[in-house]
């Protein structure tokens, strides 16, 4: 198996990889490589999107995107400190909300939410926010407090 350097920049740091093998998934790099534990791993198979990333401001699955893939681009994870209005945003609604929950999914449905904000602004209405979330999977809720602060991001009563 061959491997490559890659240069990518991860919460607004650049971070050159040496010898990233050709296979090597971008939730593999996030979490072993730099221990950004924010993103993870639910099903290897891009079916739960608790590894959704944003990758220069879209969703993105890590478990589904190569390493190599990303080169050159800016890869958000939920470990980002710097000032984010989408991410602030839907973290806010998230708190308000009581969406918290265990936290294991919540990651990736903020990131994801944070995507679909920036892809249709911040005009998108909850019933298309809540049709982007169809590939997040929550397993300890009936979803209720997610469609609420969804409801808190697109502008509805709680």
């Amino acid at each position: 198996m061959s491997g490559a350097e890659v240069s990518i920049r991860v919460n607004g740091s650049p971070v050159p990889l040496e010898t990233v093998p050709d296979d090597e998934r971008l939730l593999d790099t996030l979490r072993w490589r730099l221990g950004l534990t924010g993103t993870k791993e639910g099903c290897r198979t891009g079916d739960c999107g608790a590894c959704t990333v944003l990758v220069d401001g879209r969703s993105v699955l890590a478990c589904l995107t190569l390493a190599h893939e990303v080169a050159g681009s800016e890869v958000r994870t939920i470990e980002s400190a710097g000032p984010d209005p989408e991410v602030d945003r839907v973290r806010h609604a998230f708190e308000s909300a009581g969406a918290l929950q265990c936290g294991y999914c919540t990651p990736g449905f903020v990131l994801a939410l944070a995507g679909l904000l920036k892809e249709r602004g911040p005009g998108a209405t909850a019933d298309e926010l809540l049709e982007g979330l169809q590939g997040n999977l929550c397993r300890c809720t009936g979803y209720a407090s997610i469609v609420r602060a969804v409801g808190l991001i697109a502008g509805a009563p709680p």
